[in-house]
């Protein structure tokens, strides 16, 4: 079993707003630079990204209306890593909500450094939606 952190932010943005947003692969060198430092780009059936750690291949959910967000990222050892993730309401905006799981090869410190760098992104997308109402 992996140890696991339930990330979440507040973002004062309709769960919808939030969800068009961040769903969206293209949108991910915005808010998201744990994961597309650069322009991200589709390759058939996945998402194609340089993040800070390689090239990535990203697999989102289906597009839906519960604000479900779930993505694979195929790191270029062939590692997938699963990554839940959701928008929900809250008052009169959202709940934006990651959850990060320990991998097998990850140290403690790793594992702290990721979580920081989630943390840092969703800040960012928080600030990004906000600042734009």
């Amino acid at each position: 079993m992996n140890e696991v952190q339930h990330i979440t932010i507040y973002i004062d943005r309709s769960p919808r707003d939030v969800y068009e947003f961040a769903s969206n692969p293209e949108n991910l060198p915005r808010w998201a630079a744990g994961l597309a430092g650069s322009e991200v780009k589709r390759a058939g059936s996945v998402w194609v990204a340089e993040a800070p750690f390689g090239r990535v291949k990203i697999t989102f959910a289906e597009k839906n209306t519960f604000g479900v967000m779930d993505h694979d990222v195929e790191l270029d050892s062939g590692v997938v890593v699963h990554n839940p993730m959701r928008v929900v309401p809250n008052g009169g905006g959202s709940e934006f909500m990651f959850t990060l799981m320990r991998q097998p090869y990850m140290s403690e410190e790793q594992f702290v450094e990721d979580k920081r760098a989630v943390e840092k992104d969703l800040r960012t997308l928080k600030e990004f939606l906000e600042g734009s109402s």
